[in-house]
């Protein structure tokens, strides 16, 4: 590795930070060659942006965050946050992937639950009922609302810190306030002959009015299936018309209701309709526990069907249900190359259970309900530090297998349209190339262009070994870090738990192997890449 040096005299690693003499001495000479690449001259890092910590903040945390991996399980991530103060605690229980869904980053969701001004503790889609539990059992500590000295103090420094929030909600910036966007069409992307059916989406903003960039989300607050909402209804033996609020029970079950997983609040409404075992087994669920060993499958339905012929009040059951939240998905276009238009590249989702099919609810509202003229309420979630690089000289580096490739068709025509110069490469892979290479001949065409430099593919399902895009890196490990040596950007969207980390791990190998370092400096390298904005993660 090629290591360079900083101006003389200036030492660009505090003596105070928490590495070694020799790690120092790399790591000066690494952000020396950032500095330089982007044409600045070199200035003194702190400490706690090397090692992703910030300054004491005067309630007992030194503001690290080691749970902070989506890969890493609840139960772990709340003993790694043990013995910090709530609000780290709080924001160990959600799911570390930053995505917005619940108009927040994990933090900032932490932060408004502690200092009492968020009451809703259901907001993290991907945490689901583990998250929610946990919240509870956290905000239970709290004693009714009364805050112990040290989060009182931490709210107090909060408040004087920040503004105060302004009250003008912009339409179609958060999902308080969705605007009404015209879905144009659907498009199968996968040959008849995939294992999968994966959607390109197209809708109109030319009536509301919303932009975007490269990198955000569009927010889908979708529908319930009628038919399953259908089943609910003739379980509980509840009138489709009754009347909730200004809507029958039906529709405010289709629109406004969720109906997956089943609530424990459900759960403990049966206790209250049920005796003898069964009340035993709706308690045990009321507590997150598993009775039978199938919590996990438990929907709505499903937990009617588990307790049947029980008759509750429809409305006291509409009440113990939770809204339907919105979903988030990878914006797939350049609004420079579609103008008035959004894209988003959707898989949908059924699977079965037993003898019952299960189906995604935005998925398939998406993929199979909302009709092409129908409008649909939407938003624009800005990305969380996704985005790409303000010079369009800069190299990127993108891994995207399945519908993860979705930002990155973004990059890509924003860097046609605008005549980036930059080099790109994007790792891409699916189960097949004969029925599922998305978007093949529109990346063709950015080959051809120079717009995408190069082009790695994995298929999982054409040969008898499997081969994913952490493969393909560990082949190309060489050139991969010759690039990131040279400025690249790197940049990862897919699946949390697996791809995430495997293709981290790759990277760093390939760091630690062709950097000729240890593998502790490599993830040191990594970590720096993460805090100067180099490696960004779209990641559920």
């Amino acid at each position: 590795m090629t290591i360079q040096s900083p101006a003389p005299g200036v030492s660009l690693i505090p003596d105070s930070a928490p590495f070694s003499a020799d790690q120092r001495a790399w790591l000066n000479g690494f952000f020396a060659g950032v500095l330089s690449l982007n044409g600045a001259g070199p200035a003194a890092i702190s400490p706690d942006l090397v090692a992703g910590a910030s300054l004491p903040n005067g309630d007992g945390d030194d503001g690290a965050a080691p749970w902070h991996d989506p890969a890493i399980e609840i139960d772990e991530r709340m003993k790694l946050a043990d013995g910090r103060p709530l609000r780290r605690r709080m924001m160990a229980a959600m799911a570390q992937q930053d995505c917005g869904q619940c108009g927040y980053n994990c933090e900032d969701y932490a932060n408004a639950i502690t200092e009492q001004a968020e009451p809703r503790l259901n907001l993290c889609v991907p945490g689901g009922k583990a998250t929610a539990r946990m919240l509870k059992t956290l905000v239970e500590e709290m004693g009714g609302g009364v805050l112990d000295p040290d989060e009182k103090a931490a709210k107090d420094a909060a408040k004087s810190a920040k503004p105060e929030k302004s009250s003008d909600v912009v339409p179609g910036r958060s999902r308080e306030a969705p605007v009404l966007a015209r879905f144009v069409s659907r498009q199968r992307l996968n040959g008849a002959a995939s294992e999968k059916i994966t959607n390109h989406i197209e809708i109109d903003l030319s009536e509301c009015g919303l932009d975007y960039e490269p990198g955000d989300s569009f927010g889908i607050l979708p529908s319930n299936d009628p038919a399953l909402v259908d089943r609910i209804l003739a379980a509980v033996n509840a009138p489709a018309d009754f009347p909730i609020g200004e809507k029958t029970l039906r529709e405010a079950l289709i629109e406004d209701t969720s109906l997956s997983p089943a609530p424990d609040s459900l759960f403990q409404l049966i206790t209250y309709l049920t005796g003898g075992d069964r009340k035993k087994k709706a308690q045990a669920l009321a507590k997150g526990q598993d009775p039978d060993g199938d919590a996990a499958n438990l929907d709505v339905l499903a937990a009617l069907e588990k307790f049947p012929n029980l008759h509750p009040d429809p409305e006291a059951f509409y009440e113990v249900l939770e809204p339907l939240q919105p979903r988030l998905y990878s914006i797939s276009s350049s609004i420079k190359a579609n103008p008035g238009r959004v894209s988003l590249t959707v898989d949908t989702v059924r699977y079965a259970i037993g003898e019952r099919q299960r189906l995604g609810v935005a998925s398939t509202y998406l993929g199979d309900r909302v009709e092409p003229g129908a409008h649909v309420k939407a938003y624009v979630q800005k990305a969380h530090g996704f985005a790409l690089p303000k010079d369009g000289a800069t190299p990127i580096i993108m891994v995207g297998p399945g519908t993860g490739v979705a930002p990155f068709r973004s990059f890509l025509q924003e860097r046609h349209v605008t005549k980036a110069t930059g080099p790109a490469w994007l790792f891409f892979g699916h189960q097949k190339s004969a029925t599922d290479f998305f978007y093949e001949g529109e990346l063709g065409v950015f080959q051809k262009a120079g717009t995408l430099t190069k082009l790695s593919l994995a298929w999982s399902r054409d040969a008898a070994e499997k081969v994913y895009v952490q493969d393909r890196m560990r082949e190309e490990a060489a050139e991969l870090f010759a690039w990131l040596e040279k400025g690249a950007h790197f940049y990862i969207c897919g699946d949390a738990k697996r791809m995430a980390k495997d293709v981290e791990t790759a990277l760093t190998n390939a760091v630690a192997e062709h950097g000729k370092v240890s593998a502790e400096d490599a993830k040191a390298y990594i970590a720096a890449l993460k805090k100067v904005g180099r490696y960004q993660a779209d990641v559920y």
